[in-house]
Parts: structure tokens; C-alpha cells; sequence
């Protein structure tokens, strides 16, 4: 299987190749500043159970780490370290002040409760201390963690470092927390609103109606829930959908509103009473006009891609397609709208959060959304123009002007 640290390190190379980048610079970025791993013991049930958990801080040459936390039994160093430096370069991306860090938990969370969860989230917080704060690293939710988790973190480190009558500025420790812990609006649908933008802003430069086009989507959580709830507004039709469970096509279209109320009651997208079950080399032959890969990273490889009929594809996940793959897609003229790019909205809001935190402030709901689109369209266009003026791909593009700050800040310091 393809080593998603090798996809990092390919991108970045064949990105170099298009502008000119201080070498020394490239040799920094290619291994991360910290890689910590911690094993910490929990009492469950009277047995004392071990936990594996890492936090990989790639580099905080713009501003303090920050970046998700996953808790999964898939974690490893290697996919945390590729999803740390992703996060340097999403950050940069967006003109944001901070770096690229990316942790994980290996676990089970279906094994455990729920007051099971939070004393192993509680022990994780324990063990991770020394390593993150406020000005240094600033963890969000990912994978099987949500604002709750936040919630349990940030109380845990308040606990320890002795505040225990919150501020808000100890409450930018972590981003992603409820609305009643210092979360902010926006924050749950902002990555997938920020994919849906970036669509949207893709059809105007390509002058491209999206009414009544097909899409289907790999991924129907937080991310490609709201993605679709955004594309519906569009008048975009999802005729194929897929979680964990199944894979499902159905021609005429799917009601997404319906689709998320079977998922909030039955956990699963299996069992829908709409839709043919097809396989996933069946979803991904479908013809349509926009793919949608937001679950996991190398979903689609050369042998799925020799069959993908689309007009665009866009990242909602990290890393979902493989370079082999995209060198086929390149060939077929489908164009790509990556990851460090397509999901960038995520972190945007965690910005909006930690300096609401940081200042003491409150920002209404509205204010934030028309910020957060605009944010979105304006980074958008700025990418655009440089792959017109580089004559290159969309990733290619977004590599070259991340690298192109970092660089700037490199050589002021050396």
C-alpha cells in the first residue's frame, strides 16, 4: 500500500519543479520539528489498559502548532506526521499565523462509553500537557472526536495547570468546543461549507452552471453532510453516497436532510430505505459531473481512477488520492481541487475561535459566515491565478504559494 508520507513528499517535489525554492528550506520542511508519542495507563473495569497516542508538531515557522486530533484504531506516526504537514501548508494557505501539527489516539471508540471516553480523553490530556498551550500548540477536533472531546480537554489542562475558574484566554488552548465552553459558530459546518465554496468559485472561473448537476460523495459525516446541505442550495443533485457500511446509488437522487436524519438515528448510513447497494469500484465508475472523496486518505488509486468519468473532484478528505492516480486524472483533463485547499475551512474557524478566546470577544453568527466566504473566495482566486500564471494544477499551485511565504520568512531569519 502507498505510504501517504511518500504523497506529501511527491507533491511538494513535483510543486518545487514549477517555481524555484531555497533548498535548505525544502530539507527543513521535509521532516516534522517534534514527534511525540505517549503511553499512558487507564484503570477500566479493574484492568489497568494502555493507550498509544502521538502529537506530531511539523513546523511553527507562521505561528504556534495547531491542528487536529483523531482518535482511531488506524492511527499511526506515519499518516499523523503526512496530516501534520498538510496543516503547515493549509495555515499558510490562508494567510492564518500558525504552523502544522497533527495528533492521534489509537483506540476503539466503540468499545468504550461514554464515561469510559472521557477518563482516557482526561489521561490523554495529562500526557499530552507539556507539549501544547495556547501560544505553542492548539489541538481541534478530527476523526471521532468532536466539541465534547474539546470540552473534557480543555477542562482537564485548566485542571492541571490550576485554572480552574476558566477565562477565556485559557480557553484557547483548544479549538472546536462547545458554544457554552468558548466554542464558535460556524465551527461544525465550516469545512464542509468551505468545500461547497470552493465549487461554487471553481464553476464562476470555468463558467460552469452547477443547476441540476450530479454528484456523488465518499462520506456522509460532519464533513460531507454539510458539504451537501450547501450544494443543495446550489441545486445540485447527490445520486450516490457512501459511509463505512455500504454504498449507495440511487438515479433520480438523494433528499440529504433525510439522509442525515436516518444517520442521526441509526449511526450508520446502511439500512436507508432509498438506493441500490453497488460496490465502491461501482461508485467511483458512476458518470457524473463532481466527485466528492471526504472519508479516508488513499481512496482512490490508478486502478479506480482508469475508470472515473467526472468533471471535477474535490478533497474533502486529506490525501484520498494517490499520485499514480492523479498523474491517470491529469491525463483525462479532470481537474482537482486538493485537499490543503478544499478543507481548509476547518482550521479557518478554529482562527476565528482562538482569537475570539484570545480577546475576550463574542462574534455573531452572521459576521463570521460572511468573513469565513469570503476568506474562502478570496484564497480561492489568489490559487487560481497562480496556476494560470504557472500553468500548472490546482495543488501545484497552492504548494507554490505556501512555499513561497514560508521561504519568505525563512531567509528573513537567516
Amino acid at each position: 500500500m502507498t505510504n501517504i508520507i511518500s504523497i506529501v513528499h511527491k507533491q511538494l517535489k513535483r510543486a518545487s519543479t514549477k517555481a524555484s525554492f531555497n533548498d535548505n528550506l525544502l530539507n527543513i520542511l521535509s521532516k516534522p520539528m517534534n514527534e511525540i508519542k505517549v503511553n499512558f495507563p487507564v484503570k477500566i473495569n479493574n484492568e489497568v489498559k494502555i493507550f498509544s497516542g502521538y502529537r506530531i508538531q511539523h513546523n511553527n515557522f507562521l505561528g504556534p502548532f495547531k491542528g487536529g486530533l483523531r482518535f482511531s484504531n488506524h492511527v499511526s506516526s506515519n499518516e499523523v506526521s503526512a496530516l501534520a504537514q498538510w496543516m503547515t501548508y493549509k495555515c499558510t494557505l490562508l494567510d492564518i499565523p500558525f504552523g502544522g501539527a497533527k495528533g492521534g489516539l489509537k483506540i476503539e471508540t466503540e468499545d468504550y462509553t461514554k464515561e469510559e471516553l472521557e477518563m482516557i480523553t482526561r489521561k490523554f490530556t495529562q500526557s499530552l500537557f507539556p507539549y501544547i498551550g495556547s501560544n505553542k500548540d492548539i489541538p481541534a477536533p478530527d476523526v471521532n472526536t468532536n466539541s465534547q472531546t474539546m470540552d473534557w480537554m480543555t477542562d482537564e489542562y485548566n485542571i492541571i495547570s490550576g485554572n480552574h475558574h476558566l477565562t477565556c484566554n485559557m480557553k484557547s488552548i483548544f479549538t472546536g468546543k462547545s458554544m457554552n465552553n468558548g466554542g464558535s459558530h460556524v465551527r461544525e459546518e465550516s469545512t464542509g461549507r468551505g468545500v461547497a465554496l470552493m465549487i461554487k468559485e471553481w464553476a464562476k472561473k470555468n463558467n460552469y452552471n452547477l443547476q441540476g448537476k450530479k454528484y456523488i460523495v465518499q462520506g456522509f459525516g460532519k464533513v460531507g453532510y454539510r458539504a451537501c446541505e450547501v450544494l443543495s442550495t446550489y441545486g445540485m443533485n447527490l445520486v450516490a453516497v457512501a459511509d463505512h457500511t455500504c454504498y449507495l446509488y440511487l438515479k433520480e437522487g438523494f433528499n440529504v436532510f433525510n439522509l442525515r436524519d436516518h444517520i442521526n438515528e441509526n449511526k450508520v448510513l446502511k439500512g436507508y430505505e432509498h438506493g441500490e447497494e453497488i460496490s465502491k469500484e461501482e461508485f467511483f465508475k458512476i458518470n457524473c459531473n463532481v466527485i466528492i472523496p471526504s472519508a479516508l486518505e488513499l481512496q482512490i488509486d490508478e486502478n479506480i481512477a482508469k475508470d472515473i468519468n467526472c468533471d471535477l473532484i474535490v478533497e474533502a478528505a486529506n490525501g484520498p488520492i494517490d499520485n499514480e492516480a492523479e498523474l491517470i486524472l491529469e491525463d483525462k483533463n479532470i481537474p482537482i481541487i486538493p485537499d490543503i485547499l478544499a478543507n481548509s475551512g476547518g482550521v479557518l474557524v478554529s482562527y476565528y475561535e482562538w482569537l475570539q478566546n484570545k480577546r475576550d470577544e463574542y462574534w455573531e453568527e452572521s459576521y463570521i459566515r460572511d468573513r469565513f466566504d469570503k476568506k474562502m473566495e478570496d484564497t480561492f482566486e489568489k490559487i487560481y491565478k497562480i496556476s494560470i500564471k504557472y500553468d500548472c494544477t490546482l495543488r501545484d499551485a497552492s504548494y507554490i504559494y505556501s512555499l513561497g511565504r514560508l521561504e519568505s520568512n525563512y531567509l528573513s531569519r537567516n
